[in-house]
């Protein structure tokens, strides 16, 4: 048992003493996992041993992940940004090395629910209230501090979670003072003009049709799965296309959209490693 490791059993301990352990009839948090680990950087898909031990190597550093279910036009599935998350937070994580990513955030604000206004004038979006959101989101950083991650990070896919998150970081930045823990907040994953840029580099120039989809979120989801684009309808219909831009060949959209996971991957990286100072 490594000296990190240690010491997250024996705040365990502190916080729920064997006897209340045993009549819950929990295991021994100190008990030696019996597998070996699985490979992943998702918490939600890790046994609490799992995460215990990885805490104990030296992945200290958490990312709390915001999405958000919205109107994304005809062709894209509501749960657009956090699609997008499974491949960019899991890209980041491994940059990172030392990350593990929280469960994505789905319910973020999406406008005002009476009256209903901006994505909420369509069926299918879920909206919360800023300072529901934010609630949520200090909890789940308060949950990670307390079993023993000391840098808890930031970033949204949405821009309606931006001020947020911002606000989060800076109140409990406030809160952690000495307390070994920091959390930080990364504007620089959601910087969209960067990635049209990125794109516009590589010839893909597009006209907006107004759609709330573009070239970058459609290739992303079909990443993660092509479904969500509803390519095969959209093929049948003659429609699989995106702002003047052509969704097919798939392999080279496919080819696309994971260059452009690892360079917002590398950018974030490069921002969050500037925050924890290097």
């Amino acid at each position: 048992m490594t000296t990190r490791t240690f010491l997250i059993s024996a705040v365990l301990g502190l916080l729920f003493p064997p006897s209340v352990l045993a009549q819950a009839g929990s295991p021994d948090p100190d008990g030696p996992r019996p597998i070996d680990p699985f490979d992943s950087v998702w918490i939600e898909e890790l046994t609490w041993m799992e995460v215990r031990d990885a805490l104990g190597e030296g992945k200290t550093t958490a990312l709390i992940v915001t999405g958000g279910i919205e109107q994304n036009g005809p062709y894209l599935a509501t749960g657009k940004h956090s699609i997008i998350l499974e491949a960019t937070a899991e890209a980041t994580a491994r940059k990172l090395g030392n990350a593990l990513v929280a469960p994505i955030v789905s319910f973020v604000p999406e406008g005002d629910l009476d009256p209903p206004s901006s994505h909420m004038l369509y069926p299918g979006t879920i909206s919360v209230r800023q300072e529901t959101f934010r609630a949520l989101l200090s909890d789940i950083a308060m949950s990670l501090k307390i079993h023993g991650f000391t840098d808890i990070v930031l970033i949204g896919d949405s821009g309606g979670n931006q001020d947020g998150m911002e606000a989060v970081a800076q109140a409990l930045s406030g809160e952690w003072e000495g307390s070994g823990a920091r959390i930080h907040f990364i504007p620089e994953y959601y910087d969209n003009p960067r990635w049209v840029a990125w794109l516009e580099d590589r010839g893909v120039v597009e006209v907006d049709e107004g759609l709330h989809d573009d070239v970058r979120h459609s290739a992303i989801m079909m990443l993660v799965d092509p479904t969500t684009v509803r390519a095969d309808q959209r093929r049948e219909a003659g429609l699989f296309r995106i702002n003047g831009v052509e969704l097919d060949p798939m392999d080279e959209t496919l080819a696309l959209a994971r260059a452009l996971v690892d360079y917002q991957a590398e950018v974030t990286v490069e921002a969050i490693r500037r925050a924890l100072g290097g």
